[in-house]
């Protein structure tokens, strides 16, 4: 039977995930509607061929918390005893850059970065990647704040924009249903 396994026969491979868990951030619908409306200036301006998001898609990821067959309860209970745990009064970010990551498939997230202006986004992530381990959940140990606009072949440099900014006043666990361009709010916070 080793040899089976070992051979990677049909029937022994692993499913295929279907569902993604994380935490995310959203902006509100007017600052979503900026966002796509930088995302196709920015399309334009580097003719690029990547379709943007929609709009309502838009968001930040702060902790993936795995891609699994079906959705987990247990995984989803721990993630709501971390969210429950979370104190954090509302706070302002600002991305003021656009720029592509690069990614070895060729399909290059081009994204909103930010700096300063971000400062309290990072505290925040902590601080949550802290009370997911108190649930024991494996938080993200790196960080780069962004929002994808679309994916693309090209890659741009990083670009100054118009400051984008909004007041984050809640979080929440969002279920994807990988390769159906869904996302499904599992729970949501309020910050106070």
């Amino acid at each position: 039977m080793r040899d089976t396994l070992q051979l990677g026969l049909p029937g022994f491979d692993p499913p295929t995930p279907t569902d993604r868990l994380m935490f995310l951030l959203y902006p509100d619908r007017p600052t979503a509607e900026r966002i796509a409306q930088e995302a196709a200036r920015q399309k334009a301006a580097f003719g690029l061929s990547g379709a943007p998001l929609q709009t309502d898609r838009f968001h930040i990821t702060l902790h993936h918390l795995g891609d699994y067959v079906g959705v987990p309860n247990d995984i989803v209970g721990k993630g709501g005893l971390a969210g429950d745990a979370v104190t954090a009064a509302p706070f302002e970010v600002v991305f003021d850059r656009a720029v592509s990551f690069a990614n070895r498939s060729g399909n290059n997230p081009f994204t909103l970065q930010g700096g300063e202006g971000l400062s309290a986004l990072i505290a925040f992530q902590k601080t949550l990647g802290e009370k997911m381990a108190g649930a024991a959940l494996r938080p993200d140990r790196s960080f780069t704040p962004h929002i994808t606009l679309l994916y693309d072949g090209r890659i741009v440099p990083e670009q100054a924009i118009a400051p984008i900014a909004w007041t984050v006043d809640r979080f929440a666990l969002v279920q994807s249903k990988l390769g159906q361009t869904q996302h499904v709010i599992l729970r949501e916070w309020a910050l106070r």
